[in-house]
């Protein structure tokens, strides 16, 4: 009887000719194991695979003194440090040493990756564009205009639909938009505008109710106005409003009040006031913690303008270099710009050391580079590379 051998884990049947090859040394497949006995009953034997070989442990890699500058910093005539001029960045070596970056006109320059490139600016109001590409005459064209309403070529050819500029969406386009009525050079809406009812420059009365109107003068804080296109329709006057919803007895509340701030019954928090925003909403200020100084809520503890008092601004003292006045624990101090230390110790020279490219002082005071070896201070670390063979044998 022919035998069942576990093979890869699975029973197969031995034939006859393939014991003649395992009996007489022929070729040979992967190792099996034969049960010595059979037993109908019991499973089939199997070889338990070899252990997982343990993986070899990862070498630590060594780092030498590097002794030039990395990409892309380099040292230029003008620099203080070796290394210390970043060419992707730098407007005064942009791309290379003593290529500067100059701003002029409705345009700022800046050097990104190695290249000078400027933004067209805003200035009350008005906003700029370079339509024609060239870089000498920074930002040509005003936009806002029939010519270039939201960009360059964006032209408004109907002089009734003149280019209209959203201060909102900060979005040109030809026209007020459906609904609205262009009155000058504003759009409106002629259904509540009291100022162009109806029709542009139609102005309500405010003490005429007129016939039709909801008659008699009107009550406190209340006036005659326009409601759909037409005047002599009670209305409150900002910031009070008809919390009852009846008009005839006038506007009672205040939605500058801190019962009532912005919406009827939206009472402020204890030690909160109503005030209007920078968007002219009223809004609860000042939560705990904070101080109104002004219009402005401010942390007294920490405000650089409002140091323990209102209005207490922390100066820099005298002519000290790259230094900033701060507020802390309500206490106007001193201290260093970011990159910058005071290693000498003297507050009459500020602070002093540029701890970004300093080899004597690199990202701290102390903290020295092999100036020796002419190692640079980069970004305010000692800049290495992966050793060499022939430098870890010197080591």
């Amino acid at each position: 009887m022919l035998r069942p051998i576990a093979r890869y884990g699975a029973p197969f049947t031995l034939t006859a000719s393939v014991a003649l090859v395992w009996l007489f040394g022929g070729c040979r497949g992967p190792d099996v194991t034969i049960a010595e006995s059979y037993d109908a009953g019991s499973p089939p034997a199997f070889v338990e695979p070899d252990a997982e070989a343990p993986k070899p442990e990862l070498a630590l890699t060594e780092y030498c003194p590097l002794t030039t500058c990395p990409m892309p910093y380099t040292t230029c005539p003008t620099s203080q440090y070796p290394c210390d001029v970043n060419l992707m960045t730098d407007p005064k070596n942009c791309g290379a040493c003593g290529f500067q970056c100059a701003g002029s006109g409705n345009a700022t320059f800046e050097c990104v990756s190695g290249k000078c490139t400027f933004r067209c600016t805003e200035s009350n109001g008005i906003r700029t564009a370079d339509c024609n590409g060239i870089v000498d005459d920074d930002c040509e064209v005003t936009l806002g205009t029939n010519d270039n309403c939201n960009g360059c070529g964006d032209r408004c050819p109907d002089p009734n639909k003149p280019c209209i500029y959203d201060e909102t969406t900060q979005v040109g386009r030809c026209g007020c938009k459906p609904g609205l009525l262009l009155c000058g050079e504003k759009c409106v809406d002629p259904t509540d505008d009291d100022e162009h009812c109806g029709a542009c420059d139609h102005k309500c009365d405010p003490a005429d109710g007129g016939a039709g109107s909801d008659g008699g003068a009107p009550p406190a804080n209340a006036y005659y106005g326009c409601q759909k296109s037409e005047c002599g329709h009670l209305r409150c006057r900002y910031p009070f409003f008809s919390c009852d919803g009846d008009l005839s007895n006038g506007c009672e509340v205040s939605l500058l009040s801190n019962e009532h701030c912005g919406a009827c019954n939206n009472a402020c928090a204890p030690g909160q006031t109503c005030r209007a925003n920078s968007q002219g909403q009223p809004e609860c200020m000042c939560a705990p913690g904070l101080t109104l100084c002004g219009k402005k809520c401010v942390n007294l503890t920490t405000s650089p303008e409002h140091c323990g008092a209102c209005g207490n601004r922390c100066f820099v003292v005298g002519s000290a270099m790259n230094q900033v006045g701060t507020c802390a624990y309500g206490y106007c101090i001193q201290e260093c710009r970011q990159g910058w230390g005071d290693c000498n110790g003297d507050p009459s020279d500020g602070c002093e050391v540029n701890l970004n490219s300093d080899q004597r002082n690199c990202g701290t005071c102390g903290n020295a580079c092999d100036v020796l070896a002419g190692q640079p201070c980069v970004g305010g670390g000692c800049a290495v590379h992966p050793c060499s063979e022939g430098e870890e044998e010197a080591r």
